[in-house]
């Protein structure tokens, strides 16, 4: 049999799927013929992300999820399994964090930040293992970070404090990608893949709207310049596909060479 990057007939859900990085790995997938599923909170922000995608709209779906939750985490899967009759990929891209400062952030904030961006992406993995057990086979893509392999190179922050990244940001996407080699360790014997996405300096558009702070990003990278959208979602479609079906606990980084200098 010949792999391809053909995604057709594969059901594969996305949390997180309609905010700025999201959407562009929604579309990427839908290209490649999905089935998929956006898993979040707000079905208003899903139809206005993507009231501009012409793609076939029979493949593409919205399911109400609360990664706090597992219980509603389990609910959501349940819904898609029932509906379609497998499901073949999730991909666990949503968090939730609040807090910033490394000298005054509260414990409550600490704990809130390591529950969205880390103990959601357990919740989802465990929620997911009987569905996929029952296919026989699936995949399971995490998304980190570069700041989970790498400190902040503060000299960036120096003029713009706002975007100033957290401590438990990058302690909790660390944290993502040894998840991701315990599952794939753990769950390989069941046909179930388990790899991680870590992406680089990729600035939503409201903050490319700092020019300077944008300079900064880009003198940080191999190929000067910041990192868009479309630049990520091949990762995706490839860990998605069945060309991938040999590699399992692994981290693909993809950060214009920023953890590379």
């Amino acid at each position: 049999m010949v792999y391809t990057f053909d995604l057709k007939s594969k059901v594969i859900l996305l949390t997180g799927g309609y905010g700025y990085l999201g959407k562009g790995i929604a579309e990427s997938l839908l290209f490649h013929g999905a089935i998929l599923y956006i898993l979040g909170r707000s079905e208003a922000k899903f139809k206005a992300a993507f009231d501009d995608v012409t793609l076939n709209q029979s493949r593409l779906h919205f399911v109400s999820c609360d990664i706090t939750s597992s219980e509603r985490i389990t609910e959501a899967f349940q819904q898609v399994y029932t509906q379609e009759g497998r499901i073949d990929v999730l991909i666990n891209n949503a968090f939730y964090s609040q807090g910033q400062s490394p000298e005054t952030m509260t414990d409550e904030d600490w704990d809130f930040g390591i529950d969205g961006t880390l103990s959601s992406v357990f919740r989802s993995i465990k929620a997911i293992i009987p569905f996929l057990k029952e296919n026989g086979s699936g995949k399971i893509i995490n998304v980190s970070s570069m700041y989970g392999l790498v400190a902040p190179q503060f000299e960036v922050y120096d003029d713009f404090p706002q975007y100033l990244n957290p401590p438990h940001y990058g302690a909790a996407k660390a944290g993502v990608v040894q998840l991701t080699k315990y599952y794939a360790s753990y769950l390989g014997p069941f046909n179930i893949q388990v790899n991680a996405v870590t992406p680089g300096p990729f600035p939503s558009e409201k903050v490319q709207q700092s020019e300077g702070f944008v300079k900064a990003l880009e003198s940080k990278t191999s190929l000067n310049r910041i990192g868009k959208p479309e630049d990520l979602a091949g990762a995706f479609v490839f860990l998605a596909a069945d060309t991938s079906n040999f590699i399992t606990g692994q981290n693909i980084v993809v950060d214009g060479g920023w953890t590379s200098k």
